[in-house]
């Protein structure tokens, strides 16, 4: 059942527009396809970054005490329910991409690394996600990082669908903010709905 639930919400979250899909657009905008793909590369390693942090950092905090890391994960159930409550309320203009300028293929990856590695909202959210879908039979590190792993890899993939199909979706701003709309309503009602599941049902897990 965990597993399962891991997978439905990270999907979710990996299809809901944001600001990564929307810096990845801006790069394909600014400076062509090549640009936007090395962006997508750049987010994916930043975004690995978190994932080993979170696998440290959350592996001391259990080893310190079961205690506090149960109340990590209740904390971070409350956080699921946050982010689906701004996800539903979010308006879909919240998101448009970002104006830049064209950089070059190896500036953009650096760039994207860097962005997201330095993204605290990338971090808060992976201390509070996925500790939610770890056993407490199995060693936590190897755990963490392979559901982190897995989440940034959807990411990415979202990514690179954005920047290929960047052209076609910038025709057309009012079937795009259509998509926007559905997909945030669906994804808000995921993550309260999870949220509310993983504090109820999983307790002293």
């Amino acid at each position: 059942m965990s597993l399962l639930a891991f997978v439905f919400a990270a999907v979710a979250l990996a299809i809901t527009p944001g600001p990564g899909i929307a810096y990845v657009v801006a790069r394909t905008v600014a400076g062509g396809r090549a640009e936007g793909l090395a962006s997508c590369l750049g987010t994916g390693l930043g975004g690995l970054v978190h994932v080993l942090a979170a696998a440290f950092g959350l592996s001391l905090l259990i080893a310190q005490s079961a205690w506090a890391f149960n109340l990590v994960k209740y904390i971070g159930a409350a956080y699921l329910v946050y982010l689906g409550v701004r996800m539903l309320l979010r308006r879909s203009s919240d998101d448009a991409a970002p104006v830049v300028s064209a950089q070059g293929a190896r500036r953009a990856f650096m760039e994207g690394i860097v962005v997201e590695a330095l993204n605290i909202k990338t971090a808060l959210f992976f201390l509070a996600f996925l500790p939610q879908f770890t056993s407490p039979d199995s060693s936590l590190a190897p755990q963490l990082v392979v559901l982190g792993s897995i989440c940034v890899a959807l990411n990415t993939l979202v990514d690179v669908v954005a920047v290929f199909g960047a052209d076609r979706m910038l025709k057309s701003s009012t079937a795009r903010a259509a998509r926007a709309k559905v997909l945030n309503r669906v994804s808000g009602g995921t993550m309260v709905a999870l949220g509310i599941f993983l504090a109820t049902a999983r307790r002293g897990g």
